[in-house]
């Protein structure tokens, strides 16, 4: 059937508007399209340049500097020395194997080397980096740079480890750093990253652990565009971090150099107190170790001989070992009898060599006895019987808390670890601990410094500046954080009579000074410098034996304490030898000797000593391993 005209034209109508409305729908999309896509190459090509780049840009970690630490007087105890390491990323390296080969032709690289790589490697994430060799000298660091090319997925790294110039005497105060381990890690809650950078050091010991904080800083980033081989193309910037806080100490590095080197040889522990203030100028303890073994990784045959070592050298004796004080602890007892009233600085107490309680025997040291004795004259022979008297009558209650006010049984806000806070009993702590009740006995031992009672070194220089002063001093071990002084704390009049404490010191003056007292051979000649002092000697076995004839570890242990000058005093020291025999014969020498270095703030003068010991001094400072005063590596004598 034909189409009429009519139907031939409207149909063509419809289909015009068909094509053009198909045409326009096209050329719309198109133009949509073209402008979407100058928006992307034109507009937007920035960005999506920048998107691209960042398959091959990686940020990494800066590690700050580490803080420093010096003494008082700007001497540097604790710094930082250049390293040259290399490091691989698993991500980087295509052949980790093949990787490895070529990095033997350049440096020594031994299997167990190899071995421990692979194994960090396969625990890594993946751009964790793993440490590969660590302290390369300049030649072998230049050899791994130049091969660069040839190795994918390694970077040389210039980095930071610390140094202690002063080897061991430091060694227990300042402690030491070391890599972070997975032990360190378990103990965190929010672990920094810059604990994931390879080798990074943190403080495992000492001041170093304790202000970790402060001396770690603050991580930097580094932005670097890398090829397709892992091989670094350019640095694209950088962010640098904050480095950590200098930190200045209250110690004297010659006095404390002194010190090390004048208790070498035993197995001892001394302090010196600056009384003013309460700065630890000194605190050592013998024998010590190098902590630089442990910054660069110490041997086990190293570590063994130090864990073996009968004398222990890696505790910090003078804040962490505990001891019974002995006759330094007379003091207490004296003053608390004085506070309770339960006796006068004149009254005297007949010492027939022992008193009996309760069918059992306390004996005085001279089995012959005393005689009659006041409060001097029990410190100046160091009677024990007047002290047995004045238990009995005082109740350990009262000992305690006098003891308490003279700084025992505390450790001080200290940044050290493991401080002990020593023990001063009594009656509800025996029957918590111990389960028993408080006996007479028990006070009697305590009254002279035996028994529960446990005193560390730098509890006994406390005590003693206390009693010196009169005043609640405190020990201080940081003098300033980056330039702020970080304060004195303490120093408020401690509530004891002032004429009771004279009574104390007149007799500490004459265990020093007097012909008779117990420390009369370590008297200081110089008038001007005259010391107060005391000697105990604590028992570490029950039976009474010649210390000549038991092994060095029965013996018992040798103590003084002291403070000078006794008319204006100005430091307190505090000597523990252990199994070192009597306090008068051993401990005695040594704080002298400490005293009047701190008093002369160099080499003690032979004229401060009694003439007829000036030739015995002068060869004891000869034979001293002391280091030279710029404190460089290289010892020498310097009497």
């Amino acid at each position: 059937m034909r189409r009429s005209p009519q139907d031939t034209a409207t149909s063509a109508r419809k289909i015009s508007r068909r094509a053009l409305f198909l045409g326009g729908s096209q050329l719309a999309f198109m133009g949509i399209l073209g402008l979407r896509m100058r928006y992307m190459q034109v507009e937007q090509a920035d960005e999506f340049r920048l998107m691209a780049e960042d398959n091959r840009i990686k940020v990494r970690l800066l590690p700050p500097a580490r803080g420093l630490l010096y003494d008082r007087n700007g001497a540097v105890i604790a710094e930082n020395e250049q390293t040259f390491r290399i490091v691989i990323r698993k991500e980087d390296a295509n052949q980790i194997d093949q990787v490895l080969v070529e990095l033997e032709r350049l440096i020594n690289l031994p299997p167990e080397d190899q071995t421990r790589v692979r194994e960090e490697l396969r625990k890594a994430g993946p751009s964790a980096p793993v440490t590969i060799a660590d302290r390369l000298s300049w030649e072998a660091f230049s050899a791994v740079s130049a091969n660069g090319p040839a190795l994918p997925g390694v970077t040389p790294e210039v980095g930071l480890s610390r140094r202690y110039p002063l080897h061991d005497d430091f060694a227990h105060m300042v402690g030491y750093v070391g890599p972070v381990s997975d032990y360190n890690l378990s103990k965190m809650d929010v672990i920094d990253p810059l604990y994931r950078i390879p080798k990074f050091q943190i403080g495992k010991s000492g001041v170093e652990s304790q202000l970790e904080e402060d001396l770690r800083g603050r991580a930097g980033s580094l932005r670097v565009e890398q090829n397709a081989r892992g091989r670094i193309i350019r640095e694209l910037g950088r962010q640098e971090g904050i480095a950590g806080a200098n930190i200045q100490l209250t110690f004297d590095h010659k006095m404390q150099n002194f010190m090390q080197a004048r208790l070498a040889g035993e197995s001892a522990a001394a302090v010196i107190l600056d009384i003013e203030t309460g700065d630890v100028l000194a605190s050592g303890s013998t024998p010590a170790f190098d902590p630089n073994l442990f910054v660069r990784g110490i041997s086990v045959a190293d570590y063994n001989a130090l864990l073996e070592n009968k004398y222990r050298p890696l505790p910090s004796k003078s804040v962490q070992g505990a001891y019974p004080p002995g006759s330094t602890f007379k003091m207490v007892t004296a003053l608390a009898a004085l506070e309770a009233g339960v006796v006068t600085s004149d009254e005297t107490v007949r010492c027939t060599g022992h008193t009996e309680v309760g069918g059992r025997r306390f004996h005085c040291w001279k089995r012959s006895g005393h005689g009659n004795v006041n409060l001097v004259g029990s410190l100046r022979h160091s009677c024990d019987v007047y002290y047995y008297e004045l238990a009995q009558r005082t109740g350990i209650e009262n000992i305690a808390e006098m003891g308490r006010k003279l700084g025992l049984g505390d450790s001080y806000a200290l940044p050290l670890p493991g401080m002990s806070s020593g023990l001063m009993p009594d009656k509800q702590w025996k029957l918590k601990n111990r389960g028993a009740e408080w006996v007479v006995g028990d006070s009697l031992n305590a009254s002279i410094g035996q028994g529960f009672v446990l005193t560390t070194p730098m509890q006994l220089a406390v005590m003693t500046a206390r009693i010196a002063t009169g005043r609640a001093v405190i020990p201080r071990l940081v003098k300033s954080i980056d330039g702020v002084d970080q304060g004195i704390q303490g120093g408020e009049k401690i509530d004891i009579n002032e004429n009771m404490l004279r009574a104390v010191r007149q007799g500490m003056y004459e265990v020093s000074n007097s012909s008779r007292g117990t420390a009369y051979a370590s008297r200081i000649a110089d008038a001007t410098l005259q010391m107060a002092g005391k000697t105990g000697t604590s028992q570490v076995r029950n039976k009474v034996v010649n210390n000549n004839n038991v092994p060095w570890e029965e013996r018992d242990h040798a103590l003084f304490v002291s403070y000078a000058p006794y008319d204006n005093p100005r430091y307190a020291v505090s000597v523990v030898v252990e199994h070192g025999g009597g306090g008068s014969s051993t401990a005695a020498p040594i704080a002298r000797d400490l005293m009047l270095y701190a008093l002369h703030g160099d080499l003690p003068p032979l004229d401060s000593y009694p003439s007829s010991q000036r030739g015995t001094i002068s060869e004891r400072f000869r034979n001293l391993p002391l280091r030279d005063t710029s404190g460089s590596d290289t010892e020498k004598s310097r009497a």
